[in-house]
């Protein structure tokens, strides 16, 4: 057996995959990291090189002290990830002051994570911490409804989450905390991460305008059914806007307490701060 047979790698460039045939990750477009269970730490442990240098992130969190993170490659495509695991995707471990990585597997060639590690990595650690260690998939793509809908839409929690929720029954079944709203910064800086970093104390879906969507999860299904929703909705919310002459104040709409009904019934509490 190598690392890449494992299930948790084969579960990783599944979802590369999957994120690609969607549209969702053009070029070197888009990013995921998944933070290692025990169980995946001690299956990999064995196929470990030798430990590259420690290189400093400029960020720090005590709670990921010497955690292990699978990570795609900084200027890698997803479409490769599949083909080629060990040159676009690899493992890394966190030191023991939770403020440095070293790659201990894969990303062959000299390659390196993604040059948003340190956002992802600041964002596992509000994630974890606010779902008790649960959430360990974080997950960017350039899903192109969230881009167009963040050009017509006020880029507030309310607007945009009212908006998805009401496009599809489920939406608020999957996100019933909502979604938080980053507006347009610059990529790949401490900016971006801070703003991510306050909303991810809330939710699991994070709009970056113009830019895509940033979600957590406690696994790699889960997460990808959140983006898949939160995209399907603003495609929704898109087409039916269009088909109603660019409004929309739609003839027909799922009413707010449709919206509270449906999280009574299906035992979800929803962010009451987002209703009306």
């Amino acid at each position: 057996m190598a690392v890449e047979e494992l299930d948790f790698v084969k579960g990783f460039c599944r979802m590369c995959d999957d994120g690609f045939k969607q549209g969702w990750h053009e070029r070197n477009g888009g990013n995921l990291t998944y933070r290692m269970a025990e169980g995946d730490i001690a299956a990999s442990r064995p196929f470990f090189a030798e430990a590259g240098p420690w290189v400093g992130m400029g960020v720090r969190a005590d709670n990921l002290k010497g955690a292990y993170f699978l990570t795609t490659g900084s200027g890698k495509y997803m479409r490769n990830v599949a083909g080629d695991p060990a040159r676009n995707i690899g493992i890394v471990e966190i030191n023991p002051a939770g403020d440095a990585y070293r790659i201990v597997w894969g990303l062959l060639g000299g390659a390196k994570p993604t040059s948003e590690f340190p956002s992802h990595f600041m964002n596992h650690s509000v994630a974890a911490k606010r779902t008790g260690g649960a959430n360990r998939v974080i997950y960017h793509a350039h899903t192109p409804g969230v881009i167009a809908m963040s050009f017509v839409v006020p880029l507030d929690d309310k607007a945009f989450t009212q908006r998805l929720w009401k496009m599809m029954t489920e939406c608020v079944v999957v996100f019933p905390q909502g979604v938080g709203v980053v507006p347009w910064m610059v990529p790949g800086g401490a900016d971006i991460a801070q703003a991510s970093c306050l909303l991810m104390e809330t939710y699991d879906a994070i709009v970056w305008a113009h830019h895509g969507l940033f979600a957590a999860g406690p696994d790699f299904d889960t997460t990808f059914g959140l983006m898949h929703t939160v995209e399907k909705a603003a495609a929704l919310y898109l087409q039916a806007r269009a088909a109603n002459g660019g409004s929309d104040r739609f003839l027909n709409e799922i009413s707010d307490q449709d919206l509270r009904d449906t999280c009574r019934d299906f035992r979800v509490s929803i962010n009451e701060s987002l209703i009306g």
